[in-house]
């Protein structure tokens, strides 16, 4: 784990950025956020289950503004961990991404009970984890921004994902029970829902099922990490401090606002 000296915590539109935590940021959409996020002056931890050394700061991102963090979010102590370093290092943090997540498909009829459990453990119960160690620091400081990636598949049930589908759909009434709790601190929780992205999970289903989604996209294409890393920048910026509890589709048109 990669850690330094203590740093004083910055404000809003402090020159030092905020503090951002992406987790499952060592590829695809959570790579793409935190690259956004350092782009734009903040401060980004990341984390990644493999080793923390084999994440390195975006494209012109100064090391000292990008810390990597080793860090299973179905592990309550490394969260604890995580979080720890990254406090230690510059404070409690501002900005929540809760983007870690897996997929473990298959139908139902043939889904054991480990592939159902570790979904779930991964993708919900992992992002509550992350959500309540964060919160706990962000009522303090009377402000904060937590955006919960889930999936159009939470809402258009394709076959196979049954886990991913509930664990996702399950992000969405978290989020809004904790964005009514969190509110008067001038807290917001938002989630987008991607929909058919290039990432590596998506490329694991095959070409031909790719395909086959992808000519189900109104706008024709599939999406890339870095159309939802704008997506999440916009909800966690001032620009969308009167925004919580809500659901943003970045998915071409494919549910519709499903």
């Amino acid at each position: 784990m990669t850690a330094a000296g203590p740093a004083a915590p910055a404000g809003p539109g402090s020159a030092a950025g905020r503090v951002v935590l992406v987790t499952g940021g060592s590829r695809g959409i959570g790579a793409a956020c935190a690259a956004w996020f350092a782009r734009h002056g903040d401060r980004v931890a990341a984390t990644t289950r493999g080793p923390a050394d084999a994440l390195r700061p975006p494209a012109g991102v100064p090391e000292e503004r990008f810390l990597p963090i080793t860090c299973d979010v179905t592990d309550p102590v490394e969260v604890e961990a995580a979080f720890g370093a990254v406090e230690e290092r510059w404070g409690p943090v501002e900005v929540l991404v809760a983007n870690a997540g897996i997929t473990k498909d298959m139908l139902v009829v043939r889904m054991g009970e480990d592939a159902w459990h570790d979904v779930i453990e991964t993708n919900l119960t992992g992002a509550f984890r992350v959500a309540k160690r964060a919160v706990s620091k962000m009522l303090r400081l009377h402000r904060g921004r937590i955006v919960f990636v889930s999936s159009v598949g939470a809402f258009v049930g394709l076959p196979g994902q049954a886990n991913y589908a509930a664990s996702k759909a399950g992000l969405v009434g978290m989020a809004r029970a904790l964005a009514r709790e969190v509110a008067s601190r001038q807290i917001t929780v938002n989630v987008v829902a991607p929909g058919v992205v290039e990432t590596d999970m998506t490329g694991a289903l095959g070409e031909a099922r790719v395909a086959e989604l992808v000519g189900m996209v109104p706008l024709g294409r599939a999406g890339s990490p870095e159309d939802v890393a704008a997506a999440v920048g916009f909800l966690a910026s001032d620009a969308a401090a009167y925004i919580s509890g809500v659901v943003l589709p970045v998915d071409g048109g494919l549910g519709m606002g499903l």
